[in-house]
């Protein structure tokens, strides 16, 4: 089966040329691109970074599921360490974000770092993404065989594809789809570097 390579830009480049510039080099790939909001609709990206909960209403600076529907994005990440830790999300508002992207017909990545972070009642239908904090922009990546693990016990709660992301690069992509079994990969950091992003995916495809 296909692996699928997510990138998630994070809050880059700074300039919708850059974005124009940088995604071009990556499009053939076949990856999802999540490149930030104001770039969704020039790029045509298939991914975005996050979602609101609720469809409309006066909610000031947040995006709908269904806005993003709208724009043709088919995966949105949801539930990031880093909106956890700057925006205080908490595991309740991931849910609620999760099924209001499942009910608007997108494909959720939620992002775990331990298995009490899983939904209570939804067994299937998203895409979890298993990102431990202590690799999430380190350079220190989880060892696959404790990611292993993790995506083991991710997969007797629920029946989803299970990701992994944290300090991904080219070097290590083969061990977490080769040696850990993998879905996929969660690409943050490399997926600003065209030719590395390049070698993940060719690697890991």
């Amino acid at each position: 089966m296909k692996k699928l390579i997510v990138a998630n830009w994070k809050m880059n480049p700074l300039t919708s040329e850059e974005a124009k510039i940088l995604f071009n080099q990556v499009k053939e790939t076949g990856a999802v691109i999540c490149p930030p909001f104001v770039y969704l609709s020039a790029l045509k990206a298939n991914g975005a970074q996050d979602c609101f909960f609720e469809e409309k209403g006066a909610f000031t600076g947040e995006i709908s599921p269904q806005m993003l529907k709208n724009l043709g994005v088919e995966y949105v990440i949801l539930g990031h360490s880093e909106r956890r830790k700057y925006q205080k999300e908490t595991d309740e508002t991931a849910e609620k974000k999760l099924k209001a992207a499942l009910a608007a017909g997108l494909k959720p990545i939620l992002c775990i770092d331990k298995i009490s972070q899983l939904p209570k009642d939804i067994k299937r239908g998203f895409i979890a993404a298993y990102e431990p904090i202590f690799a999430i922009g380190t350079g220190k990546p989880c060892p696959p065989e404790k990611a292993e693990k993790m995506r083991i016990s991710i997969q007797k709660k629920v029946k989803v594809l299970v990701l992994y992301g944290g300090s991904v690069n080219a070097q290590n992509a083969g061990d977490y789809i080769k040696k850990a079994h993998f879905d996929g990969l969660l690409v943050g950091g490399a997926s600003l570097k065209p030719r590395e992003f390049i070698d993940i995916v060719r690697i890991a495809c």
